[in-house]
């Protein structure tokens, strides 16, 4: 569902520059926030604060291992009640599967009230039929999947042909959506330079051959790449690996409430009033 009158906190009669913003819950639009370790009141202050636009909550890599169980317990179940799905990182499940331990691992997980499970192989070598397995499986349990596509290792190579091919099979096995690896740091890994640029060359091939762009996330932990995919994809783009600190940041992007975004509704609403000038 998509708005045309927004409700704001101004509670003024006025739009957003940038329209057609998805509401929750929505299949685009994704933001997926990362959690390295916040405390209770840390998480409680984000969710009263910003639950409206985040969809996805990742407890890092291996964080949530290092919780008092107790309280592992009860933030899942804050989250979870803000209509908020919760995963612990893809870094857990391949130690987990390392390890001969993934059944035990999903089986906890359910206990604990994790809603969804990312499946990735940044770290450890993954066979596709394991791969598509391991998917399967999650699936089988009830837990929304998240795949992951793309090797953590600083300048390693990408290929955007073979993760086109991954992501597509990733798709078919059942995952709700694939996310592309960017690490925290968002450089020098997949698309991205030691900078953090966009390497335009290797996104156009992998988008040749993804027939749905929306079946992706795009971990994008620097502004400068938010407004990029915002700029190429529009305000409903699906982004990843966002600090807490920065989702209504983000959002206001999304909206048109930040000069970089904003000047897009004016370049916009300039193209329309010279199409219609010639008319």
């Amino acid at each position: 569902m998509k708005e045309s009158k927004i409700h704001n906190g101004w509670e003024l009669d006025f739009s957003f520059p940038l329209g057609g913003r998805n509401n929750k819950p929505r299949t685009s639009g994704i933001t997926m926030i990362i959690d390295k370790g916040m405390g209770p009141r840390e998480t409680r202050d984000l969710l009263e604060m910003s639950a409206e636009y985040i969809d996805f909550w990742k407890l890092g890599f291996g964080t949530s291992a290092l919780y008092n169980p107790l309280f592992l317990k009860q933030k899942i179940e804050m989250i979870n009640a803000y209509g908020i799905k919760v995963y612990p990182g893809g870094t857990f499940a391949e130690i987990a599967i390392s390890q001969g331990k993934f059944a035990l691992f999903l089986e906890r997980a359910k206990e604990l009230g994790f809603s969804a499970i990312e499946i990735s192989d940044g770290t450890i070598h993954l066979a596709p039929e394991e791969r598509s397995r391991a998917i399967q499986t999650a699936r089988k349990m009830g837990f929304q999947v998240l795949a992951e596509v793309g090797k953590k290792d600083a300048g390693g190579a990408f290929n955007p042909e073979h993760a086109a091919r991954q992501v597509n099979r990733d798709l078919e096995d059942g995952a709700f959506k694939v996310i592309l690896e960017a690490r925290e740091s968002g450089k020098n890994v997949t698309i991205y330079t030691e900078q953090g640029h966009v390497k335009q060359e290797k996104l156009t091939k992998l988008l040749r051959q993804i027939p749905d762009p929306n079946k992706l996330i795009w971990e994008a932990p620097l502004t400068a790449q938010q407004i990029q995919f915002i700029t190429m994809f529009g305000s409903n783009v699906n982004l990843g690996n966002i600090q807490g600190k920065d989702v209504i940041s983000l959002e206001s992007m999304r909206r048109g409430l930040r000069s970089d975004t904003f000047r897009l509704s004016l370049m916009e609403k300039y193209s329309g009033n010279q199409e219609q000038a010639s008319l």
